[in-house]
C-alpha cells in the first residue's frame, strides 16, 4: 500500500515508516505540522493516511481537523489516527462523517506490531479499527443505544473495534450462529434498511459512535 504518514516526533514518524516498509508497504509522503497534512495527502492521494492528533504549530487537534477535511474533498481515503488521548468531540466528528475507512488507535498500539497491522489493513479495506478506550470513552455517553441488550452492546462494542463475526464469538464465547442473531437485532433495533450487511455494519458502528 502507498502511505502517507504525519508525525511531528522524528523518531516515531521514522519507526512507524520502517515498520511499514518491513511489512512491504511504500511511504509516498511524510508531513510534520498540521498545514502541511492536507496539501500532502491531496498530493500524494495514498490508499491510507497514518495521522496523529496533536501536531504544531499548537499541539491540540490539528491531525484530526486534517482528517475530517481531507475526508471532505476525498471521501474514500482511509484514515487511521493515532494519539496519545482520546479527543472525543472530533473523534465522533469523523467516526460519524458516514463512511468507512476509519481508525483512531491509542499510540501504546504501534508497539503491538501485529494489532497495528491488522488495523492498518482494516481501514485501508473500508473497515474500522478503534482502540478499546476510544470505544469505552465514546459509548459511556448517552446515546439511543439503551434499546440494545447488554450482549449487544457487547457485540456491537467489538463490531466498532473491526472484528468479524468469527472472532466476536470466540471473544463471548458463543456460537458464530449466536453473534449473527445478535448482529441482525441490532440492525432491526437501529432502524437500519434491509441491503448489503457491510454496509449495515459500518452503519451499526457510525450510528452509536454519532448517537
Amino acid at each position: 500500500m502507498r502511505v502517507v504518514i504525519a508525525e511531528d516526533n522524528a523518531l516515531l514518524r521514522e519507526g512507524i515508516g520502517l515498520l511499514l516498509r518491513s511489512a512491504g508497504h511504500e511511504i509516498v509522503g511524510t508531513a510534520t505540522s498540521g498545514p502541511e497534512i492536507v496539501p500532502t495527502l491531496l498530493e500524494h492521494r495514498p490508499d491510507i493516511a497514518v495521522l496523529d492528533v496533536r501536531m504544531p504549530p499548537d499541539f491540540q487537534d490539528e491531525g484530526l481537523r486534517a482528517a475530517i477535511a481531507v475526508r471532505e474533498q476525498l471521501p474514500r481515503l482511509p484514515v487511521l489516527v493515532l494519539s496519545q488521548y482520546v479527543e472525543r468531540a472530533y473523534a465522533a466528528e469523523l467516526l460519524g462523517s458516514g463512511a468507512g475507512g476509519i481508525g483512531y488507535l491509542l499510540k501504546d498500539r504501534v508497539g503491538r506490531v501485529e494489532e497495528f497491522l491488522d488495523a492498518l489493513h482494516r481501514v485501508a479495506a473500508g473497515g474500522t479499527a478503534l482502540d478499546p478506550e476510544v470505544v469505552s470513552q465514546l459509548m459511556n455517553r448517552r446515546s439511543p443505544l439503551d434499546v440494545l441488550t447488554a450482549r449487544e452492546r457487547e457485540v456491537l462494542h467489538l463490531m466498532a473495534q473491526g472484528h468479524d463475526n468469527l472472532t466476536i464469538a470466540a471473544s463471548l464465547v458463543v456460537t458464530e450462529r449466536a453473534v449473527t442473531k445478535h448482529i441482525g437485532n441490532i440492525f432491526r433495533k437501529l432502524g437500519l434498511p434491509a441491503g448489503d450487511s457491510g454496509h449495515r455494519r459500518v452503519l451499526a458502528v457510525l450510528t452509536y459512535v454519532h448517537a
